[in-house]
């Protein structure tokens, strides 16, 4: 199906070459056009930076989004879940697994359906990891009001049970209009690659927008390859820690989740072996270096290793990579 229309938006006065869809068809049109590439040994190969959509269809996205992602169903997987914390929990491992290069969508009904996705989305603000997380909300035409699993609340019109997003949100948007896509999908895609505000994004979708109508310029829907950026650190922070590294006896490596995430275990491993230091890790760094390495203390603070702690008392230079000391 080509086109959906319940409301329509103004058509656009400029000239450029326009593709009429759905909110529910554009925003997954988008999605299904994202690529990036993976970096692997004598290798890059450029892949879709979702890896698809777990969702479970109800009151609220049943029609425009579940009419959407049949139509992208070749470009973009929809995988069928029962119950909605576990299908956003699952999202979180495959976003850790993929180290933070790939990720997943979720889309679920409003109300229950989508508070039920409330926990994972904490979990992965905590974490700094990317879900995209779309939950049907109530009629922006409040037409009917109030209508099934709707927050009654006599003091606020505009609450929805989605406004727990919030919170737990690095970026949170309700789209009430179409044309709204084209400034908050790039704004979400930014804040689920960007290391620096790296974390869930939600993007509640009133169920009556989800299938009005807009002319969207075709270029929106041609993205660049998304680029992962790595920030190096500058000469006057190198030549402090070389300084402090030189002037130590007995330092100690923290390696934190950003050690996977930005590929430099091998670095980790070399520079630890050159120069014998142990390493002890955060939980969001556990792996960064092979748990029968010599080197290696285990985990770090209230559910660390004896080793790691002990060391962690003793130690005259704490050296803390990839990680914020929080995780």
């Amino acid at each position: 199906m080509d086109e959906i229309a319940t409301i329509s938006e103004p058509r656009p006065l400029s000239k450029r070459s326009t593709v009429r869809l759905t909110t529910a068809q554009a925003l997954i049109r988008y999605l299904a056009g994202l690529r990036t590439r993976l970096e692997a040994p004598h290798r890059e190969e450029t892949v879709p930076l979702f890896g698809g959509v777990f969702a479970i269809f109800g009151h609220g996205n049943v029609a425009g989004m579940g009419e959407a992602l049949y139509q992208y169903r070749d470009q973009l997987p929809t995988y069928r879940a029962h119950n909605e914390q576990a299908m956003a929990h699952a999202a979180i491992a495959y976003a850790k697994a993929h180290f933070r290069r790939r990720m997943m969508a979720c889309t679920s009904s409003i109300g229950p359906g989508a508070t039920n996705m409330v926990t994972a989305a904490a979990l992965a603000h905590v974490n700094r990891l990317p879900v995209l997380f779309l939950p049907g909300d109530i009629f922006v035409s409040r037409d009917p009001d109030p209508v099934l699993q709707q927050v009654e609340d006599f003091d606020d019109g505009t609450v929805s049970a989605n406004d727990c997003f919030r919170p737990v949100s690095r970026y949170f948007d309700r789209i009430i209009r179409p044309s709204q896509l084209m400034t908050s999908l790039p704004r979400a895609v930014r804040t689920l690659t960007d290391p620096a505000v790296c974390g869930p994004v939600t993007l509640a979708l009133p169920q009556d927008v989800q299938a009005a109508a807009f002319d969207y310029p075709v270029e929106f829907f041609e993205s660049p390859v998304v680029e992962f950026r790595r920030v190096p650190p500058s000469e006057g922070e190198l030549a402090g820690a070389v300084r402090a590294i030189t002037a130590a006896r007995r330092p100690l490596i923290i390696a934190g989740g950003g050690v996977l995430y930005a590929g430099a275990c091998e670095a980790l491993h070399e520079f630890a072996e050159r120069h014998g230091v142990p390493v002890s890790e955060t939980q969001a760094g556990k792996s960064s270096l092979p748990w029968d390495h010599p080197l290696q203390l285990g985990s770090m603070g209230v559910t660390g290793s004896p080793a790691s702690n002990a060391l962690a008392s003793e130690t005259d230079l704490i050296l803390a990579v990839g990680t914020r000391l929080q995780d």
